[in-house]
């Protein structure tokens, strides 16, 4: 097999796995999209509370669109075509990958977290959704780059496998995929108002009570009557996990709201706009406010807490983040209208 060397594959660090993924493969292809551009117009941010659907036991609670979509919007934009597969037979699945290895093209892979033994045990949780980048193979080792890791890493094969084919929520089934440029011109730009209306209607429109600024309120709803109704335990619990979900898992901080800020500022500086710019501005406050909210949430859950602190507290901070988010929206709503 002709394996790739390192330096054949441009490994950047990112905040968040898919946004990162994407962003690597296609500068790998000559497309210069940076991780916030990357998550910006393939559409990532969101909110939604959904305690029908359970992660390790506790009520979802996600700041993201679901896992893949921002994969799925590159392949729908005209120039990028994404080739994908998902296997039944894992022997199949690891030819496969080796396959296109020895024909010089790296492969994003949705793996499970749990499983690849280069993440620190504390790290390690089981969530299949994980996207990293498989660039080469150097014996019984494939050469890796995750997004989330400051430089390359190596994986041995049986538990590259065993990542590939994690059960449960989100199971990978082996899947891998890669870009082909079919339009060297290619511009970000010219996506960067479609996928702004496409973020403001799910934020702003959804008929459903739990999801975007709706889904917020409904939570803060819910998460005043937590103590009384679940207890202090399993209160303590439920926060914890939307902590975890909003600052630790991929997001760079205040559920990707910095990151959204960045693809915001991005694009003023891209179409010389100034609503942009302050639109940016204004998300980067909203994304403080939601840091200062998980502050106060991760003082109760370590039972540090200062005067004021409580669930009703961290109900009112996540109300006001709804009302900021809700202005941001309807303003860049606006924005998109009077482009049409």
């Amino acid at each position: 097999m002709a394996n790739l060397c390192p330096e054949a594959f441009p490994h950047r660090q990112s905040a968040h796995c898919e946004s990162g993924v994407v962003s690597n493969l296609l500068r790998r292809e000559g497309v210069e999209v940076s991780e916030a551009m990357a998550f910006g117009i393939g559409r990532g941010l969101f909110f939604g509370y959904l305690p029908f659907i359970r992660l390790n036991g506790l009520p979802l609670v996600t700041y993201r669109s679901v896992a893949g979509r921002i994969i799925r919007h590159f392949s729908k934009f005209p120039g990028i075509s994404l080739q994908q597969k998902t296997f039944r037979d894992r022997r199949r699945a690891m030819v496969e990958l080796d396959e296109a290895l020895a024909a010089g093209r790296p492969v994003g892979l949705q793996t499970g977290v749990f499983w690849l033994p280069y993440f620190p045990r504390a790290l390690r949780f089981h969530f299949n959704a994980h996207n990293l980048v498989v660039y080469g193979k150097a014996g019984e080792d494939y050469l890796i780059s995750d997004p989330v890791f400051p430089a390359p890493v190596r994986c041995p094969a049986p538990d590259l496998e065993r990542a590939r084919f994690a059960a449960g929520a989100l199971a990978p089934r082996g899947k891998m995929y890669w870009f082909q440029i079919t339009d060297e011109l290619f511009s970000p730009r010219l996506h960067i108002r479609a996928a702004l209306d496409g973020v403001c209607r799910a934020m702003l429109g959804s008929p459903f009570p739990l999801i975007g600024v709706r889904g917020m309120r409904f939570l803060a709803g819910r998460l005043v009557r937590w103590p009384e109704r679940l207890g202090h335990q399993r209160t303590i619990l439920h926060l914890g996990h939307i902590v975890r979900m909003q600052e630790e898992i991929g997001t760079g901080g205040g559920g990707f709201r910095f990151m959204f800020s960045s693809f915001l500022r991005e694009s003023a500086e891209l179409l010389a706009d100034r609503q942009l710019r302050a639109g940016a501005e204004r998300m980067m406050q909203a994304g403080d406010e939601w840091r200062g909210f998980a502050a106060m949430a991760a003082r109760i859950c370590k039972e540090r807490t200062r005067p004021g602190d409580s669930c009703l507290a961290l109900a009112a901070s996540l109300r006001s983040c709804a009302a900021q988010e809700e202005a941001i929206f309807w303003e860049l709503s606006r924005w998109c209208r009077e482009g049409r």
